[in-house]
């Protein structure tokens, strides 16, 4: 008897054990910007800058998305609208900004919600970032190219959308009213000409 009790003890052992490998099998292969910006992005710019190790390359840090929530932010319905579709867009769920202080004109209470952000990182910064300089952009009505200029002094680069709708994910029957949204991408970039010929070698369509 004391024999038959411990056979489902011993298969749950081996079962435990079995199970970190059926999840390291399931591993994704890494994005293809993220190939190119090893195999011909890093050679490219250490070539052009004369950087003497890989480390110093510029690479993309973050990219955050934020929408304004002003005209909306006494609608909760709005809200969550605009919520479920940022997450569609980015495949995380955003956060809410709050208002920092009162303003009587506006109508805004300190700890009012006033904006929603999401903050990318990893494999899923690299899939927007592909995703919207391939799909994205040229989706966008009369489209000739992002500002070369839109640069902080400081290598990171922001580009402002007029609409949603330019998301594959967005479906336009399904859209409560049509909103903007920012897209500010960070580098490790020292200056602007640096951060410019990095976005550039990744594929984003400067005008020119």
């Amino acid at each position: 008897m004391a024999e038959k009790k411990a056979a489902p003890a011993e298969k749950s052992a081996k079962a435990k054990k079995q199970a970190p490998a059926a999840k390291t099998a399931e591993k994704r292969e890494p994005s293809r910007v993220l190939v190119t910006y090893r195999e011909e992005v890093v050679p490219y710019l250490m070539k052009k800058f004369g950087y003497k190790s890989v480390m110093q390359v510029p690479k993309i840090e973050k990219i955050v998305i934020n929408t304004g929530l002003g005209d909306i932010k006494d609608n909760q319905k709005s809200m969550q609208i605009i919520e479920k579709e940022l997450a569609q867009i980015t495949g995380q769920k955003p956060i809410y900004c709050k208002a920092t202080k009162s303003v009587a004109n506006f109508k805004l209470r300190e700890g009012m919600n006033v904006g929603l952000k999401v903050t990318l990182r990893g494999a899923r910064m690299y899939d927007f970032f592909d995703k919207f300089v391939s799909i994205a952009l040229p989706r966008v009505r009369d489209f000739r190219g992002v500002s070369a200029t839109a640069f902080d002094g400081r290598g990171n680069y922001a580009v402002g959308l007029k609409e949603q709708l330019i998301f594959p994910e967005i479906t336009y029957d399904q859209v409560e009213k049509i909103r903007g949204m920012d897209v500010c991408i960070v580098t490790t970039a020292q200056t602007d000409e640096e951060a410019r010929e990095l976005l550039k070698a990744l594929g984003m369509p400067f005008k020119k």
